[in-house]
């Protein structure tokens, strides 16, 4: 009986998306442009439980198991995290402008984060305030992507998802009809 629970259509959803985005992760593709943000908003604003982390972050370690473990995972991980709780905000509110500053938020949060782990942990920067803007203004180069990953992905994600369940709808009123 519980292994009929596992493999029910919608664990089974969820492991494709899981699946899927480390994919998107793994193969080629322009730096810091990656489905993990959007889907982390997403994953936030439509699962109530446990899954709105699991998916995200399954996809995080899934990946990372092909691309490899390194000393600032923690605040990688961390980041996405708090990307899931402000994906919360967009629960029952979501419109295009709403949906474009959050994945901005995103982003800045993931910049500020994971920009602060690469600081902290290596000797790259000297540990002061300068060190710390010398470390921000290096990442620059790298943010234009990560906004454009987001706002592409975020987009995709929900607006996906609205496409794809006016269609199961329509779909399953028309095989009511006849």
């Amino acid at each position: 009986m519980k292994k009929e629970k596992m493999l029910n259509k919608p664990n089974l959803i969820f492991f494709m998306i899981i699946v899927l985005a480390a994919v998107a992760r793994i193969i080629p593709h322009p730096p810091n442009f990656t489905p993990i943000g959007g889907l982390a908003l997403f994953s936030g604003a439509h699962f109530k439980n446990n899954k709105a982390y699991l998916i995200p972050l399954g996809a995080m370690l899934l990946s990372d198991l092909f691309l490899g473990f390194h000393s600032t995972m923690i605040y990688v991980y961390f980041s996405f995290f708090m990307i899931i709780l402000l994906g919360k905000l967009l629960r029952d509110r979501l419109n295009i402008i709403r949906l474009g500053v959050i994945s901005l938020t995103a982003s800045v949060i993931f910049f500020m984060i994971t920009n602060f782990g690469v600081w902290f942990t290596f000797d790259f920067y000297s540990k002061d305030v300068r060190g710390l803007t010398n470390c921000f203004l290096m990442a620059v180069p790298f943010f234009r992507n990560t906004i454009l990953g987001d706002l592409f992905y975020s987009f995709s994600f929900f607006y996906g998802y609205q496409f794809l369940d006016l269609i199961i709808k329509k779909l399953s009123f028309s095989f009511k009809k006849n």
